[in-house]
């Protein structure tokens, strides 16, 4: 059966990965791209570090505009980072049986609630699965039993999440994408654990 995972090139998204893998799924990590920046990279190093197929998604970027539109609005980034997510999900349940991603139990966004997964998995005749029996102390315990990682200050050069090119977008449409993104750190995968 093949399966999607969202993949950020992270801890969360690496661990799906590597579950599904074991379970005996056809894996394959998938970013999203729009063209504005190749933020891809980072994720594609994690995922060469793990041993799992990657591929960038490239789509287009007025998906990627609306997001940035509602987060200037808004002057916050959930509602934003959501729609992009939803918009991400529905485009990749037309291609795979399992759409897989690293939400768990306490992320707040991007995370489908139990109504969307249930109008995806029906509508699209799809698997949804992601983390969300796990709870933040459970991920630690088998991302530091299974990964080795790099912990760095977030920028384009270490991360592939959708924040990346919303950022790069913000700040070409005249705003201050530091106002709207707190200074924070990503944990990158850099290898499997022997």
């Amino acid at each position: 059966m093949k399966a999607c995972v969202l993949y950020s090139g992270g801890k969360d998204s690496s661990l799906m990965g590597i579950i599904l893998n074991q379970l005996g799924f056809d894996v394959e990590l998938v970013t999203a791209n729009f063209g504005v920046y190749d933020s891809f990279h980072p994720a594609s190093k994690s995922a060469k570090a793990i041993n799992l197929k990657h591929r960038v998604l490239d789509l287009d970027k007025s998906i990627l505009e609306k997001s940035v539109d509602m987060i200037m609005e808004d002057g916050f980034p959930n509602d934003g980072i959501k729609y992009l997510h939803n918009e991400v999900v529905e485009a990749v349940a037309l291609e795979y049986d399992v759409v897989a991603d690293g939400t768990r139990r306490d992320d707040k966004t991007p995370k489908l609630n139990k109504n969307q997964i249930r109008s995806l998995e029906d509508r699209k005749d799809v698997q949804y699965i992601n983390l969300d029996s796990f709870g933040y102390k459970t991920i630690k315990y088998l991302v530091d039993n299974l990964f080795e990682l790099k912990h760095e200050k977030s920028n384009k050069e270490t991360s592939s999440d959708y924040e990346v090119e919303i950022r790069c977008l913000i700040d070409q449409k005249g705003g201050n994408s530091s106002e709207i993104f707190p200074e924070h750190y990503q944990t990158n995968v850099s290898g499997l654990k022997d």
